[in-house]
């Protein structure tokens, strides 16, 4: 069990444009006929954010999802009177990752607008708004190198060291970008063309990779490696080769550097996912896992840690993790009749 004590980097996945809540949630409320996001300021304050029109005639919308971060920074760039507010729903999204032991926090604008500009003007703006709120290194994450680059260039002077996310063999561009900036790196297992079918090709897509930091004379320590996290909803297979990439990889390399990955990714698609993706992290770090992108607040590492193995709970979801539940079919049955807790 000396594995879930090991020194673990959470890397805070909540300032991100496609996190979303459901319209059920408790947060959504009205306020003199207008619908819109009710929170607690960091200062104690009641705040109220008002859906906007164009998030309302969305698809998303449509499909009872509010991308309620996406939504927090489009208000806070506009220059209406409901920007100081947006202002500080975000500064409460990053004030909660702090307090939940996060040491990094990973700034994504990709769904923001499919206009390279916008984005652009996007990553500048949160980068810049999220260093006034805190002194925590930012990862900057982005599926465009040239998006990346934006968000870099706004680290300002005597910043942390930042993170890059992410190079991969189909960017290996983004290795350049590392050491242009000084920046600590996640490398994926991604391959040229395609997503790694298993956990041998994740750990040969990996290895290239963590080659190629090398070959820039980036150093190993700064090297963060995701084998990939998909979900286990989709195929059966997906948590175990992952956990097995892990233990792969950490054979190859060694303590030498850093295993994380978009661990709640392997819960999409599932209900209760705080549990199963409680178990997985429990799993992962087994496995020689030691840091995450995560949720902090939803999924606090202090669960992880103190999380009751023998619980009927942990059983169903460690065997749909490792593949021993075919579709879920039992840890969903266990839900229908409420015995997850």
């Amino acid at each position: 069990m000396g594995e879930l004590n090991r020194d673990f980097v959470v890397i805070g996945e909540n300032i991100h444009t496609t996190r979303a809540i459901t319209t059920k949630s408790s947060s959504l409320v009205e306020q003199g006929g207008v619908e819109g996001l009710a929170f607690k300021a960091v200062n104690g304050t009641d705040l109220f954010l008002p859906l906007s029109e164009e998030l309302k005639a969305g698809q998303d919308y449509r499909q009872k999802r509010i991308k309620h971060v996406k939504l927090a920074v489009e208000a806070g760039m506009s220059e209406d009177g409901i920007a100081a507010v947006a202002i500080e729903y975000l500064r409460k999204i990053v004030f909660d990752q702090e307090g939940a032991d996060a040491l990094y926090l990973d700034v994504n604008v990709d769904e923001i607008s499919v206009d390279p500009a916008h984005q652009a003007r996007a990553m500048r703006w949160l980068v810049d708004q999220v260093q006034d709120m805190s002194q925590l290194p930012l990862s900057i994450d982005s599926s465009s190198v040239e998006l990346i680059r934006t968000g870099l260039e706004a680290i300002r002077d005597g910043a942390e060291r930042p993170l890059l996310n992410s190079a991969s063999l189909e960017r290996v561009e983004g290795l350049d970008l590392a050491r242009e900036f000084n920046t600590r790196v996640i490398v994926t297992s991604a391959g040229q063309s395609a997503m790694p079918d298993d956990a041998d090709e994740r750990i040969d897509n990996a290895s290239q990779m963590v080659e190629a930091t090398l070959k820039r004379g980036i150093d190993l320590a700064d090297v963060f490696v995701d084998p990939l996290v998909f979900p286990i909803a989709v195929d059966s297979s997906y948590g175990l080769d992952s956990l097995s990439a892990i233990r792969g990889i950490r054979k190859r390399f060694g303590s030498g550097i850093r295993i994380t990955g978009g661990m709640s990714n392997v819960s999409f698609g599932i209900p209760k996912r705080s549990v199963i993706n409680t178990v997985f992290l429990v799993l992962a770090l087994e496995a020689g896992a030691d840091s995450g992108i995560i949720d902090p607040v939803m999924n606090p590492m202090s669960r992880v840690r103190e999380v009751d193995r023998s619980s009927l709970a942990f059983r169903l979801a460690q065997d749909a993790l490792l593949g021993r539940d075919e579709s879920c079919s039992r840890y969903l049955a266990a839900w229908r009749a409420g015995e997850l807790g």
